[in-house]
């Protein structure tokens, strides 16, 4: 769950219970408030309709004094006062208890109302005797009045009190529930915004320590696993995924720093070569030799071919050169050993052309070759041969370089294939020790960003095949520098 679901279920939850727990304690509170005023208001009309009886008595004791028409009026205002209240009586909902009692009460009240009529209708025929007797017996009434509204009172009190008991021990567990409700409520609030911060904290906690030692270096450390659907496991992912592209950037960048490194590496180790002493040394004397057994033509080719070496040797090893260059410097190579060895080795050529429009790095080809010369066939009296061969197949274009020369160990051969340098294994013979075939592999993995590009084929006595196989993707542009292949 994420954090913006977890606050829109959490908060109106709350704010539900705290709110359906206070519509209860106020519906309690109106509840009482409403039976309070009930009887309130019944327990005012009794002792309001007692005072009116006596308040009727003395307007109607002035008038029988007096016979003026104010004290009259005054009688009668009161009597309408009196019949008023009688009405609200009436019209009041009375509890079972008090049932018989209440129209008792407004019997006597209507009595009371009709001593009085008495008194007057006696009066207007000037019998003394006779409305005096009718007023004795309305202060009788209204003494019954004010009695039975005590009465009354009481009764009213005593039926409300257990109700008013229940509503008060209610009001009081309804309290003790909200101040237990207030008290879970906070602590159920306190354990969410602990639980929805520790959700938001500790995936921040848990970040910022991989970046810490993301920054130290060590990129092998693992992002933290969040849910997927948490807004912070989405950053998690992200985070990783940065990660894979610092390793694959830092990966690259390595690569890179290490065929820069070989390219230096193998641009002295050309000039060093360059410089052999011994392979000068022969050389000019194979020129010095032909010079003086044949005519200047063959010596002046021979130059040529040994100029276009040496400047084949000196071009930028870091951009690459179509096969078709490769076998035509390797050919060139050979004419130059060829003068040397003359008929002691015999070089075959299969030739696909559609196959030399490949790119592949600077001198693949003469290192294979010149280890075939110092470690294969130097020995040699006559026969030795050497082929070069480029078929073509479906994806990739295959050269191999063969010889029927003494062969290798399965020990040197897993060593070249491996990139493995063991001095133990190496020939003692002290012209090479296999260094350039190695790095020829390594330079060929490294360009076209694969291995398993070399099959070596060898036996001792039995020759050795050097199987190289090119990727046909590599028909690219001449100006693609060999540090950014991949």
């Amino acid at each position: 769950m994420n954090i913006r679901k977890m606050l829109f279920i959490v908060i109106p939850s709350l704010f539900i219970v705290s709110s359906a727990l206070s519509f209860f304690i106020f519906q309690s509170g109106i509840k009482v408030q409403n039976s309070y005023n009930v009887m309130l208001d019944r327990v005012l009309l009794y002792k309001q309709i007692a005072e009116q009886t006596q308040n009727n008595l003395r307007a109607l004791n002035v008038y029988l004094t007096d016979r003026s028409k104010a004290s009259h009026s005054e009688f009668i205002h009161q009597q309408h006062e009196l019949n008023v209240l009688r009405e609200s009586l009436s019209a009041q909902d009375t509890i079972p208890s008090t049932d018989l009692t209440v129209r008792s009460y407004r019997h006597m009240v209507d009595t009371f109302m009709e001593q009085e009529a008495s008194v007057i209708d006696a009066l207007s025929r000037t019998d003394a005797l006779a409305y005096a007797a009718f007023y004795e017996e309305a202060e009788r009434t209204a003494a019954f009045i004010q009695e039975e509204g005590h009465e009354l009172n009481d009764l009213e009190l005593s039926y409300y009190q257990p109700f008013y008991r229940q509503i008060f021990t209610q009001t009081k567990a309804m309290n003790n529930w909200g101040v237990a409700v207030f008290i879970l409520n906070t602590l159920i609030s306190v354990v969410f915004a602990y639980w929805i911060s520790l959700g938001i904290t500790r995936p921040i906690k848990q970040l910022t320590r991989t970046a810490q030692q993301i920054s130290d270096g060590n990129l092998q450390v693992s992002s933290p696993q969040l849910s997927e659907n948490h807004e912070f496991g989405i950053l998690s992912r992200a985070f990783e995924h940065m990660q894979d592209n610092l390793k694959e950037l830092i990966e690259k960048e390595k690569a890179s720093l290490e065929k820069d490194k070989l390219v230096k590496t193998l641009e002295l180790e050309v000039l060093q070569n360059q410089m052999n002493p011994h392979f000068l040394f022969n050389s000019l004397n194979v020129l010095s030799k032909l010079a003086l057994l044949e005519g200047a033509e063959k010596t002046s080719d021979l130059t040529v071919t040994m100029s276009n070496l040496l400047r084949y040797n000196l071009r930028k090893l870091d951009h690459p050169v179509t096969l078709r260059d490769e076998v035509e410097h390797a050919k060139d190579y050979f004419t130059i050993q060829q003068a040397r060895f003359r008929d002691r080795i015999h070089f075959v050529t299969e030739i696909d052309e559609k196959g030399l429009d490949v790119w592949v790095p600077t001198l693949t080809l003469q290192p294979l070759l010149e280890n075939v010369f110092v470690h294969g066939i130097e020995g040699m009296e006559e026969g030795a041969e050497i082929k070069l061969t480029v078929t073509c197949s479906p994806g990739e274009v295959r050269v191999s370089i063969s010889d029927n020369g003494i062969g290798m160990s399965e020990e040197i051969r897993q060593s070249l294939l491996h990139n493995e340098y063991k001095p133990s294994v190496a020939q003692s013979k002290g012209q090479s020790t296999g260094l350039g075939t190695r790095n020829v592999f390594k330079r060929l993995e490294l360009f076209y960003g694969q291995e398993d590009l070399i099959d070596i084929y060898s036996e001792p006595g039995q020759g050795t095949t050097v199987l190289i196989r090119l990727p046909a993707a590599g028909k690219e542009e001449e100006d693609v520098s060999l540090i950014n292949r991949r």
